[in-house]
C-alpha cells in the first residue's frame, strides 16, 4: 500500500502523475481547519504534506501524527513552525536553487527602475507629460561603476552580485554570518560591516530571511547612516525593513529612493504611504515569479517529497535535528 500524502497547492499533471507512482495523493484547497476536518482520515495517515502558502503548526501537526516530510515550494518558511516540525520529527524541506538567477534578475531591475526613475517616466509619458513639457524631462542617477552593498551574500546575494559587477562595473561590499570566499574571487567583493555597508553603498540590497535576528534590521538607525544618493533594494522579506522607519526616511529625503518587492504585510494595500511616494518602485512579491521558475520549484518540491521519505534526500533539509530526534 502506497504511503499519504496531502497535496494543498495546484501541481502541473506530469508532477502530479510523478507522485501518484509513489504515493496516494489527496488534494486539498488549503490547510484550514474545515478542510482538514473534512479530510480528516487523511490527514491523520499521511506521512507527506506538499504546497506553499498554509500555515504549518501545532494545531495541524496534532491532525497529523504520521507526518514525517513536509515539503514547501518556496524558499521561505516563515509559516511553518520548524521547533514543532522538529519535535514530531519531521523535516521541512524548501526550494531555493530553483529561484535563484530569477530573484536576483528582479532585484537588478529593481536596482535599474528606482535609480532611473522608470515607471514615474513610463507615466509622464503615457500621461502626455512628455508632449506638454520636453524641456521639463527629470534627470535621474547612473548605476554603473558605483558602489553596491548586499546584506546576506547567499546563493541569490551572489547571483546579483555577478550581475551588478560584471554587468555595470559596480564594486561590492557585502556583509553576511561568515566570510563568503567565492562572491570575494568571483567579484572582489569586500566584506564589511552593516554599519561600513551602510555607509558606503549607494545601492544597499537586503536578501535575507526573516528571522527575529533580522526582524527590522533596517530601521531609523540605519537610514541615518546611507548616504542621501543611496536606494535601498529589498528582495528578501518585508519585516527585515522597517517600513514606517523607510517611509519616514523617504519623506524626509534621508535617501534617494527604494525599490521594493516585499512589505511587512502583503499585499500592500492602497492606502499605504509607500504607493503614494515617487520616489519607490513597488513590486507585489514577483521575484520568482516567471513560468520557468514556478514550474522549477514545483519540481524540486516534488522531487524532495519523494526523496525525503525515501530517505535519501541530503539537501534543502531546513532542520536537519529532526533526523536525530
Amino acid at each position: 500500500m502506497k504511503p499519504t500524502i496531502i497535496q494543498f497547492m495546484p501541481l502541473p499533471t506530469d508532477l502530479v502523475n510523478k507522485l501518484s507512482e509513489h504515493f496516494e495523493v489527496v488534494e486539498v484547497d488549503n490547510l484550514d481547519q474545515n478542510t482538514v476536518t473534512q479530510h480528516s482520515e487523511a490527514f491523520k495517515r499521511a506521512e507527506g504534506l506538499i504546497g506553499s502558502g498554509g500555515k504549518v503548526n501545532e494545531a495541524l501537526l496534532a491532525q497529523m501524527p504520521a507526518l514525517k516530510v513536509c515539503s514547501t515550494v518556496s524558499a521561505g518558511y516563515d509559516s511553518y513552525d520548524v521547533g514543532a516540525l522538529t519535535a514530531h520529527k519531521a523535516i521541512l524541506t524548501n526550494t531555493p536553487g530553483a529561484l535563484t538567477e530569477t530573484v536576483a534578475d528582479a532585484m537588478m531591475t529593481l536596482v535599474l527602475c528606482a535609480a532611473r526613475n522608470i515607471p514615474a517616466m513610463d507615466h509622464w509619458v503615457k500621461t502626455g507629460g512628455w508632449e506638454a513639457a520636453p524641456e521639463k524631462l527629470p534627470l535621474a542617477i547612473d548605476v554603473h561603476h558605483k558602489k553596491m552593498g548586499i546584506i546576506g551574500m547567499g546563493r541569490i546575494g551572489l547571483a546579483l552580485a555577478k550581475r551588478a559587477h560584471h554587468g555595470f562595473g559596480m564594486d561590492i561590499l557585502y556583509n553576511a554570518r561568515k566570510p563568503h570566499k567565492n562572491a570575494e574571487q568571483e567579484v572582489n567583493a569586500q566584506y564589511a560591516s552593516v554599519e561600513q555597508l551602510l555607509a558606503e553603498s549607494d545601492f544597499v540590497c537586503v536578501v535575507l530571511p526573516l528571522t527575529d535576528e533580522t526582524y527590522h534590521l533596517i530601521s531609523h538607525a540605519q537610514f541615518d547612516q546611507m548616504k542621501e544618493s543611496a536606494i535601498l533594494v529589498n528582495a528578501g522579506r518585508g519585516p527585515v525593513v522597517d517600513e514606517e522607519a523607510l517611509i519616514a526616511a523617504l519623506k524626509a529625503k534621508k535617501i534617494y529612493g527604494a525599490g521594493l518587492d516585499v512589505f511587512e504585510k502583503e499585499p500592500l494595500v492602497g492606502s499605504s504611504e509607500l504607493t503614494k511616494l515617487p520616489n519607490v518602485v513597488t513590486l507585489p512579491h514577483i521575484g520568482s515569479a516567471t513560468h520557468e521558475t514556478r514550474y522549477a520549484m514545483k519540481r524540486d518540491g516534488v522531487e524532495n517529497l519523494i526523496l525525503g521519505l525515501q530517505g535519501k534526500l541530503t539537501e534543502n533539509i531546513i532542520n536537519p535535528e529532526a533526523l536525530k530526534a
